[in-house]
């Protein structure tokens, strides 16, 4: 990492993105912070047009500074969408400060927005990475994280309140069934001990034994 000096207010450590710029030192609302410097670059010549990285800051339609060279601390200050810090672009005198849009407290990281031609030729494509960004996906993950539990749980009543009822039919069924045997049962008891004109069964008619044929004669001669 380069070399920073104590009395400056920042300084370079790690972040989310690799490395980052952060506040050392309490850094106020329009404080210039840092100025982004580098070698001119004139579009008009070729060999220096046809230079890219990701350090190229624009000045004017002719002018870049190429910000890659190692000096240039301000270049390991990272891209926000809701930033802290903003580019003091100055095309007359071809420089560049980096100031202050917030109150910096000490720990917390520099950012700026890099605009909209750097964010969609490198950071769409990846994705961007700065905290609002993060935010924001991790709000639609925990959205959708519980749309899924009350889809599950939508569908898990669903099916329930299906076995409760298939419960309900099954057990009705039971009982028809049960009810319609009691009855069969009962019917045939019935028929078994009573004729249908609710008289008991007779004996049937035989022949006459010895002593009512006894009994019979008696009567004649009585």
């Amino acid at each position: 990492m380069p070399t920073i000096s104590p009395n400056k207010p920042y300084r370079v450590g790690r972040s989310r993105t690799g490395l980052g710029l952060f506040a050392t030192k309490p850094i106020k609302k329009g404080d210039k912070i840092i100025r982004y410097f580098g070698p001119l670059l004139d579009s008009k010549k070729k060999d220096e047009d046809a230079i890219e990285n990701k350090y190229l800051f624009e000045l004017t339609n002719r002018w870049t500074i190429d910000g890659s060279i190692r000096e240039n601390i301000a270049r390991y200050i990272n891209h926000s969408c809701r930033p802290n810090a903003e580019s003091d672009v100055r095309p007359r005198k071809r420089k560049v400060f980096i100031r202050a849009i917030k109150n910096i407290e000490p720990g917390d990281e520099i950012n700026y927005d890099y605009g909209t031609d750097y964010f969609k030729a490198y950071l769409k494509p990846i994705g961007c990475k700065c905290d609002s960004c993060e935010r924001k996906r991790k709000k639609r993950r925990a959205e959708a994280r519980a749309e899924r539990q009350r889809l599950k749980e939508k569908a898990e009543r669903k099916e329930k309140r299906k076995a409760e009822k298939l419960a309900k039919e099954r057990a009705k069924a039971r009982t028809k069934v049960k009810a319609k045997s009691n009855g069969v049962k009962a019917n045939g008891k019935a028929l078994n001990g009573k004729h249908l004109n609710g008289h008991g069964p007779t004996k049937p008619a035989g022949k006459k034994t010895a002593s009512s044929k006894r009994a019979s004669a008696r009567a004649l001669y009585a």
